[in-house]
């Protein structure tokens, strides 16, 4: 007897979408079998009218935990994820102190263990020669990749980030040069996993910002003083240094349209290059400024709705190889409290990255396939996690999320399980909900609530088939529309 058998459902991959059973054993797929299959389990999930996915992945997660834990922690945005469909998160390394070597892997670890509704993994963080030579063991310990923070400072007892950097600040490190980000990158390139950055250029940021008018704060002079083409510049220049390092390079939350562009060339060439987007790249613009107001500020900024068009094309076309929320929370002193060009930049998103994307299937931006492979197939494989997470091959961990993509509803920022409640989206109508998030074959949240209290998520780690590779899934042109 099996420990679940989910039953009546359409499954989806990035390739098909088919009537079938899943039988969960032990916390693992167990089996795929056609639909009517008799065998028995002692959960029955009836899955009648609803498609059933693998267990969607957020790769770009802010968690807060450990450092400015009144914003959000590890347990109440690993409930919103839960409660969003996403069933493992990969936490992002700038909290305080950071994961910048084995010591503090092993600590964040311990730290976020007994904190996770979900499965999780952590990346590391690239402080130049504060901990280059670290690069390796935490390789080894288990980061989902590397991430460096280009053009931000570093405090140089903190070791946290600072993004509106004076040169007159003697406790703050200056952004590195070129020469340290090569370095970085070829000790990245030993470890076979992916370089991945923040892409901004600091010192064009930083004369843009000198000449913006300081009384205008109006959302446009804001993007004015921090236009595409600073990311483009960013991401130009470490495509060509990562072609000269040997380095896997990814371009976290890209923005702008001739970054999507660059990408696509470089791709194009063989380039091992990949590239995430985010929700509030593809559902808003700054055109939206007017009546969202400053919880869309975020960095890099939201820009045109050419650049949403493009970012678009790239996520169809195959150019953009995940969909992510980049999950950055802020109060709401913070966030109201001051100036446009002051306030911090970040929003929830954890939990409504899955809903917006089903509502755009249903809108037919994308097909169910698609997004399959954007938030869980592509990541899987990109991060070196397949044959643990993505898809229903037997053997794999037992993460299914189900969706109703006949379901209606709103999202209000007051029910989001967050601490934080900033969202761009307060308000929105979807259709298309997921409705059950299963971890290693135990429901977790049923109906967009947290049903099981004691259930903790476990660390994950590199080391399924594919480690360090990028031959993540391509899009299909010819793939059904679903629903």
């Amino acid at each position: 007897m099996y420990d679940v058998k989910i039953e009546n459902g359409l499954l989806v991959t990035s390739r098909e979408t088919f009537p079938g059973t899943i039988f969960i054993q032990d916390g693992k797929i167990a089996a795929v079998k056609a639909p009517g299959a008799k065998d028995e389990a002692r959960e029955v999930i009836d899955a009648t009218g609803k498609h059933v996915l693998p267990g969607l992945i957020d790769t770009h997660v802010h968690s807060r935990d450990p450092g400015p834990t009144h914003k959000e922690d590890f347990s109440t945005s690993t409930r919103a994820a839960a409660a969003g469909g996403v069933t493992t998160i990969f936490e992002m390394p700038n909290t305080t102190p950071p994961v910048r070597d084995g010591a503090s892997f092993d600590g964040q670890v311990e730290n976020l263990q007994k904190k996770a509704t979900v499965n999780f993994g952590l990346w590391g963080i690239c402080l130049g020669p504060l901990n280059r030579d670290d690069f390796t063991a935490m390789h080894r310990k288990g980061v989902i990749g590397f991430k460096y923070f280009w053009g931000y400072g570093i405090h140089r007892e903190t070791f946290q980030l600072h993004y509106n950097v004076s040169e007159a600040d003697e406790e703050i490190i200056q952004p590195y040069d070129d020469g340290e980000v090569y370095a970085m990158m070829k000790e990245v390139a030993k470890t076979g996993q992916l370089f991945a950055v923040h892409a901004e250029n600091h010192e064009l940021i930083r004369r843009l910002g000198e000449e913006k008018d300081p009384e205008d704060e109006s959302y446009q002079a804001l993007l004015a003083s921090r236009p595409g083409v600073a990311e483009q510049l960013t991401v130009e220049t470490g495509i060509t240094l990562a072609k000269e390092a040997g380095a896997h390079f990814h371009v976290l939350h890209v923005s702008a349209a001739e970054s999507v562009a660059a990408v696509r060339r470089a791709q194009a060439a063989g380039q091992r290059v990949s590239v995430e987007t985010c929700p509030h790249y593809l559902f808003l613009s700054d055109k939206d400024y007017e009546t969202v107001g400053k919880d869309m500020k975020i960095f890099p900024l939201v820009k045109t709705k050419a650049d949403q068009e493009a970012i678009w094309e790239g996520v169809n076309d195959g150019t953009i190889t995940v969909v992510c929320s980049d999950h950055a929370p802020h109060t709401e002193e913070e966030k109201y409290g001051g100036k446009l060009s002051e306030i911090p930049a970040g929003m929830c998103g954890v939990e409504t990255m899955v809903p917006l994307m089903l509502n755009a299937v249903n809108e037919r931006k994308l097909t169910m396939n698609r997004l399959v492979a954007l938030m869980a197939e592509n990541p899987a494989h990109l991060y070196g996690v397949a044959g643990q997470k993505g898809s229903f091959a037997p053997g794999s961990d037992g993460d299914i999320t189900i969706v109703d993509m006949e379901k209606t509803g709103v999202i209000r920022k007051e029910a989001l399980h967050s601490k934080s409640k900033i969202s761009a989206y307060d308000g929105r109508s979807i259709k298309g909900w997921p409705v059950r998030s299963i971890i290693s074959g135990q429901t977790v949240m049923q109906a967009g609530e947290i049903v099981n209290e004691k259930y903790n998520g476990k660390l994950v780690t590199p080391g399924g088939i594919n480690h360090g590779s990028s031959t993540y899934t391509r899009a299909h042109s010819n793939a059904p529309i679903h629903p």
